[in-house]
């Protein structure tokens, strides 16, 4: 099942699954790409419909599995480097990979031949990224698998669609339509020359640890009725930038800013470089709980020369940033009205991340070479 945000795909699956181990006894493997603890797990989502169904004394859940009382059991792991385990796991009726658009082929070939009880099924979710990606691949092709059934689920599916994600939806709608298409209907990120960061990837979390020791930098963006505030946190490792915390809100009130940031762990102890076309959006967090924040130094060419920066990095995302990622995915150069070919010019929309991403790096910018900026668009510097 894949689609957008909001078709309820996870939460179908889990009571199907729970009303399936019900009515007979199921060996049930719930898998992600990377699982480094049970709390990145579909656990908790298990857990609660069975709450919601007060079925609760037909289950034992323990910190690591749940047993139902007529012998069902659903077991949880993670695929990437554990080849070993999944190979021996026996009896597995039914397997479930949810955020399935991050499972690699070598996952898939260890999986696939692994599920092989009578009758056994897999089960995958998922919210697509690109074309290529190994499951789109598989199952969204012309000639998938004889055996696939393959459903496409959208939010106008999901009869509980809440109004707080419909008013969000309708925001990106009109704002960007191109990323409303990708966040909410599924449509694949694209990555044409128009694109203006290619240097980018989501990162697995095992590739964040050791972050305890970093230098960190933070950037705040702030906005206005409509658009968001947000904050960023990162860490440089050689030429490598690594993005491990966000806060986003849209509409934020300046009241609500301290606990907006405070969602970022230890930003109060931090230098922050944010926004200094808000002056008093800066004072108001120095006089609660922010007091190393500062404003940005702007000037001509201080947007494309912190564009350039970050593009001369290797940038990691950790899998929680949505945002800064949406941001890096759709982040693009202006384009020839008649023509439609990307020009040297930036967008001046879905930055306010990039801004804030901008900002946490000046210091480090303004104290190495300046590089030259290129805009890597050779079909113009052709002509």
């Amino acid at each position: 099942m894949w689609g957008g945000r909001g078709g309820g795909k996870s939460r179908s699956v889990a009571s199907a699954l729970v009303l399936k181990a019900l009515q007979s006894p199921e060996r049930v493997l719930c898998a992600r790409e990377v699982q480094k603890s049970i709390k990145d797990s579909s656990k908790r989502l298990l857990d609660d419909e069975i709450a919601r169904m007060e079925v609760g004394h037909l289950f034992d859940s323990t910190e690591s599995e749940i047993r139902g009382k007529n012998g069902s059991l659903f077991i949880f792991a993670g695929l990437r480097g554990n080849a070993s385990q999944i190979k021996s796991l026996e009896g597995v009726t039914i397997a479930w990979v949810d955020e399935a658009q991050t499972i690699t082929q070598a996952s898939l070939d260890t999986l696939i031949p692994t599920i092989r009880a009578p009758g056994s099924e897999i089960w995958l979710t998922w919210n697509p990224l690109r074309a290529e990606d190994p499951v789109d691949a598989m199952f969204r092709s012309d000639v998938p698998p004889p055996d696939a059934k393959v459903i496409e689920v959208q939010h106008d599916d999901n009869p509980w669609f809440p109004d707080e994600l419909r008013d969000q939806m309708e925001w990106q709608r009109a704002r960007d339509f191109d990323k409303y298409l990708h966040i909410w209907r599924g449509a694949y990120w694209t990555n044409s020359e128009a694109r203006v960061f290619k240097n980018w990837r989501v990162g697995a979390e095992v590739e964040f640890e050791g972050a305890s020791v970093a230098e960190f930098r933070l950037g705040a963006d702030f906005g206005y009725s409509i658009d968001p505030s947000c904050l960023v946190r990162c860490y440089l490792r050689g030429q490598t930038l690594f993005i491990d915390h966000e806060a986003y809100k849209i509409g934020c009130e300046i009241e609500q800013l301290p606990e907006l940031f405070s969602r970022v762990p230890e930003a109060e102890k931090w230098p922050i470089t944010a926004d200094s076309s808000r002056p008093e959006t800066i004072s108001y967090l120095r006089r609660n709980g922010f007091d190393r924040i500062r404003p940005s130094i702007k000037g001509p060419g201080s947007v494309e020369e912190g564009i350039a920066f970050l593009q001369s990095y290797d940038i990691v995302v950790h899998p929680r940033c949505v945002h800064i990622a949406d941001e890096l995915a759709t982040y693009s150069y202006k384009k020839d009205k008649l023509t439609g070919e990307p020009i040297p010019q930036l967008e001046d929309k879905n930055n306010h991340l990039i801004d804030a991403l901008r900002y946490a790096l000046e210091g480090v910018r303004r104290i190495k070479e300046k590089p030259t900026l290129t805009f890597a668009i050779p079909s113009i510097a052709r002509r």
